[in-house]
């Protein structure tokens, strides 16, 4: 007998006492496995997460974390055969497994690059500017993004066991999260094994990961307000969950994405003999075919111009006609099987609910020829299926079938594009196949409020397009109404997600204090040692040098216009310049000021300063007359040890005074600066 899969709760593994149901093999109806509806004490697991793995998990900075998650990827880099194998049984082929498996391992690798890039390395993020609520500056504002004392909880669909549930992990654990994986029971001996390497390699924290198989009883009924729940899958029971108490009046977070009754439109200025239409065609082909089918971001509606509809759906069939479906491991199908026979039931009832008002132009719900030894009855092989909606048909704009199935749609007007596009109500995913930018324009503008993605596709970028189906860990997942209303992934947006936004009040001492990062208006350290002699074990925030001064001749001017080639009449022409409001005269160039005033601050001996890496915020306040004195005010603003270097970035507030002590230009100073001894 198969085993029955186990579950990872409180530090260790709990497998259930019970026979369990089993499992199927979606090429041949073996079991793979089988799973209990007995669990560990999920009460349990949620309190162990916020108890031991959260404090655990916010104890690290964002880099920190971030490289944890990138040690999690490379171990499981190393498993992928066996991954591989687990994913065929789902019916997941080489191509399908890659989408799955490796897309998975990338969203890792992707949230750590950009932990590691964009957040600090530190434990608070801060959003937007200073500010100010009061007209001396005792009195500013800072909204800054902090941990959650909580728990994600993830609840999956079974067509993405791996990249399902990693997409979830990764922007919850970088931002301080303890996560629960709840699988979906037909694929979850994939997940399983992927927690099972997990787990065994130590990298992640105790109770920052956990694994509930088989049952979700007492999951929702256990979180409150700190606490997320991410949800995939069907429409239906994501109106379950939204009407859940603890979701209603309980405060948990809800993030839903379900049902997305996606389209392709091909544009109007498309003609059969373009690169854009063959381009077209095998991008619906493609997501009808990859995962069979089983995608939430595939095309289920194909919108063409009344006068192409008869080309597409011919060039369509013709190219569906070469699809071979066979057994996930065999290398000659295209297309596998459903992951389960119960799915094609319910594929084979959608198609008929869609044959009310359309035609079927390739395929047959009830057959289907499948290459080499499978059993097309044992497995759940379905044929790709076309439709062709009849005029009027809305049964294509309220039925999703979760397989190979598209419905061409006839357009007669970019607006009618645009109008039957929102007819899904809300999707993930749309794509729009032209080279005519107003097109484009319409199209897209008309359509993104009903869409959380979309593509805009044609010869120039299909080389580096990453398709219609495919997220991307760096832009956001999810889309309105119907497809969820909520939103995955999205890079550091993805992390702040998961974390509380808050508007902290008080002087800019305090906030400094609060934030870790120097706040204008705060204390300022004049020591007797250069704040560029300090390594980044001496340095401190608020460490400040206030330089000499420094007269601007008109022969700074002249010689920086004549060397640079800037040569604006504001710097070389007197009559011009003085009746220019602005100016009243020549004034030096901004970028001579900023020159001079590096030249206040640099102590040029080497030491830990190591490099000057850019300049951020740059503004020009007031101009500096010829004859003006400037100084400059240079102060640690934000420090950041690099986990793997043995230097760091420091962040400078700079601020250049005239004579009168107005500013007239800031800017923020990037530097590298050695760790030292203790860094």
């Amino acid at each position: 007998m198969s085993e029955v899969l186990a579950s990872y709760a409180q530090g260790s593994w709990f497998t259930p006492a019970d026979e369990g149901t089993p499992l199927a093999d979606a090429n041949t109806g073996a079991t793979v496995a089988r799973i209990s509806a007995q669990g560990p004490d999920a009460a349990a697991m949620i309190a162990h997460a916020r108890e031991v793995g959260g404090p655990a998990v916010r104890a690290l900075t964002f880099h920190q974390r971030a490289n944890i998650l990138k040690e999690v990827a490379k171990h499981l880099m190393g498993y992928k055969e066996e991954f591989y194998a687990l994913s065929h049984r789902t019916g997941a082929n080489k191509r399908d497994t890659a989408v799955d498996v490796d897309g998975g391992f990338g969203t890792l690798f992707s949230f750590s690059s950009k932990g590691r890039r964009e957040l600090p390395n530190a434990t608070v993020i801060l959003d937007g500017g200073l500010e100010p609520l009061g007209k001396e500056g005792t009195f500013v504002a800072q909204h800054v993004y902090t941990s959650r004392p909580g728990v994600a909880v993830q609840i999956n669909a079974f067509n993405f066991p791996v990249w399902g549930m990693l997409e979830k992990l990764a922007p919850a654990f970088l931002a301080g999260l303890p996560s629960i994986v709840k699988p979906a029971d037909q694929t979850a001996y994939l997940t399983v094994a992927v927690v099972e390497r997990i787990i065994e390699s130590g990298l992640m924290p105790e109770g920052s990961l956990q694994l509930l198989t088989g049952t979700h009883e007492g999951l929702v009924e256990n979180l409150g307000p700190q606490d997320i729940l991410g949800f995939t899958g069907s429409a239906a029971t994501g109106r379950i969950l939204r009407g859940h108490p603890n979701v209603v009046d309980g405060g948990v977070q809800l993030n839903v994405e379900a049902d997305s009754l996606n389209c392709s439109i091909l544009g109007p200025d498309v003609a059969a003999d373009d690169p854009e239409f063959d381009l077209f065609v095998k991008q619906v082909v493609a997501e009808m075919t990859v995962k069979a089918g089983q995608k939430c971001t595939a095309i289920r509606r194909v919108l063409v111009p009344e006068a192409m509809a008869d080309a597409v759906t011919e060039a369509l069939s013709a190219r569906l006609s070469k699809v071979v479906v066979g057994a996930a491991d065999d290398p000659e199908a295209k297309m596998g099987p459903l992951t389960d026979l119960q799915q094609r039931d319910r594929l084979r009832e959608s198609v008929k609910t869609l044959r009310a008002s359309s035609d079927l132009v390739f395929g047959d719900p009830d057959a289907v020829e499948v290459h080499g030894d499978a059993d097309a009855e044992s497995g759940a092989f379905v044929s790709p299926i076309l439709l062709r909606a009849r005029p009027g048909a809305q049964e294509p704009h309220d039925v999703e079938p979760f397989g190979p199935v598209s419905t061409v749609i006839s357009y007669s007007s970019v607006g009618e594009a645009v109008e039957l596009a929102a007819r899904g109500q809300g999707s993930l995913v749309g794509s729009l196949v032209t080279r005519d930018e107003d097109v484009a324009r319409d199209i897209v503008l008309g359509a993104a409020p009903w869409h959380g993605r979309i593509l805009v596709l044609n010869r120039d970028d299909a080389k580096e397009s990453t398709g219609h189906g495919s997220p991307m860990p760096v832009l956001v997942h999810g889309g309105p109404g119907r497809a969820g209303g909520g939103e995955e992934m999205g890079g550091v947006r993805g992390v702040k997600h998961h974390m509380q936004r808050t508007a902290v009040q008080g002087t800019p001492d305090m906030l400094t204090a609060i934030t870790g990062h120097w706040t204008t208006g705060s204390r300022r350290d004049i020591g007797d040692v250069h704040p560029f002699r300090k390594d980044l074990s001496e340095l401190r925030i608020g460490d400040t040098i206030s330089s000499a001064e420094r007269t601007v001749s008109r022969a700074d001017i002249d010689h920086f216009a004549e060397f640079t080639g800037d040569t604006f009449y504001a710097h070389t022409d007197e009559e011009a310049a003085a009746a220019n409001p602005l100016f009243g005269g020549i004034v030096a160039h901004g970028y001579l000021v900023v020159s001079l005033a590096a030249g206040l601050f640099v102590d040029p001996a080497p030491g830990p300063v190591l490099a000057n890496f850019g300049v951020d915020n740059l503004r020009f306040l007031t101009p500096v007359k010829e004859g003006e004195t400037i100084k400059v005010t240079l102060t640690a603003k934000q420090i950041t040890p690099r986990t793997n270097a043995d230097y760091g970035e420091v962040r400078w507030d700079a601020v250049v005074t005239n004579t009168e002590g107005d500013p007239v230009a800031t800017y923020d100073v990037l530097t590298l600066v050695a760790k030292g001894e203790e860094g």
